[in-house]
């Protein structure tokens, strides 16, 4: 559940205490993209061609990872989701995994998990959960091969429901699907990607279309919103709302009752920025305290400095703070002023 503190006047926050805003938020999860390739290109995140992508010196390696996300720990940060682009792609993914849960906050272990699209995930899913990962969540806009081929402009359909069918058996939960939902091009498909994800043991959460494309082409017209996507739900299934959202992104509704849940996450039409606890660790080593944030910290120069030991934990804990201490009150989408970041979704992760 969201917290909210509010330090005394008479002391700053200092190393080792939680990571608070000025609005009293919290912040306990950190979202750490692993690198700003995918092996898609859906056309509402990034161009089939012409990507310039990060050099590969830029990005954080496995020792650095964990090195942010100690201090973070020791703030109390205890969520770490791994993101991309596309995680599976990193060669070292079951370190980084091994080396965050071996993390700990009050003498509990810390949560990792990953947002993926899938691919790969089959042959990878046993290495990653022995090596601590907790959950998963995979991404699929469509159930349909050729619609899902227009979409990515990848033939590639197959390896994602092999990827959900090995998630589905490997134990780990909760489990959760994740679908874009936009107008005239998979609207049509909502309650068969339900019955898929219910098939698996696994919720579907629905996600308005968020002006973080690459080619900053968004149109808020082709965006399905929240209440649009529960209209079509509730044509099949009874919805009731599940209690204590707390600092969740998702509002969830038990389908009939239960047990089985639908999520939508609406950024756009019903924003949550009051109960956000969440930062985001870009692969090149710049901290974001919003998704739609259009200043970054840079982490990575402190990490590749002189500094060492104490010295460079405290220099990265000030990084912290001082992201947190300038997050806004909300994401200002509605803002006549507001200008879309000026990184693509695969480049700041998810």
């Amino acid at each position: 559940m969201s917290t909210m503190l509010q330090w005394p006047a008479s002391r700053p926050a200092r190393p080792g205490d939680p990571l608070v805003d000025s609005f009293g938020r919290v912040h306990s999860d950190l979202r750490v993209s692993l690198t700003d390739r995918c092996s898609l290109r859906c056309t509402y995140c990034m161009p089939e061609q012409g990507n310039l992508w990060l050099e590969r010196s830029t990005l954080l390696d496995a020792a650095e990872i964990e090195a942010i996300a100690r201090v973070a720990a020791l703030d109390g940060v205890d969520t770490f989701r791994l993101t991309g682009g596309e995680p599976l792609l990193r060669r070292d993914l079951a370190e980084i995994v091994r080396r965050l849960a071996a993390l700990t906050v009050g003498g509990r272990p810390v949560e990792v998990s990953m947002t993926t699209n899938g691919i790969g995930l089959a042959g990878r899913i046993d290495e990653l959960a022995a090596a601590g990962l907790s959950r998963v969540n995979i991404s699929l806009d469509t159930v349909r091969a050729d619609r899902f081929a227009e979409l990515t402009k990848r033939d590639r359909l197959a390896d994602v429901l092999d990827g959900i069918r090995a998630a589905a058996a490997s134990g780990l939960r909760p489990l959760k699907l994740n679908t874009v939902a936009m107008r005239g091009v998979n609207d049509d498909e909502l309650h068969d990607l339900v019955d898929l994800a219910v098939e698996h043991g696994a919720e579907l959460r629905f996600i308005e279309q968020m002006p973080l494309d690459a080619g900053h082409t968004w149109d808020r017209s082709t965006m399905l919103t929240r209440d649009e996507i529960l209209e079509t739900l509730s044509a099949r299934w009874r919805l009731t709302e599940v209690d204590g959202r707390g600092d969740s992104p998702a509002e969830r509704f038990h389908l009939d009752g239960g047990p089985h849940t639908v999520g939508v996450i609406a950024a756009v039409t019903a924003p949550f920025c009051g109960a956000c606890n969440r930062l985001r660790l870009t692969a090149d080593g710049q901290v974001r305290n919003c998704l739609f944030a259009r200043d970054e910290l840079d982490l990575r120069r402190v990490l590749r400095s002189e500094l060492s030991g104490t010295e460079r934990d405290a220099a990265l804990d000030s990084v912290l703070r001082a992201s947190v201490l300038g997050k806004q009150a909300g994401h200002g989408i509605d803002d006549p002023e507001f200008l879309q970041p000026g990184r693509g979704m695969n480049a700041i992760g998810g």
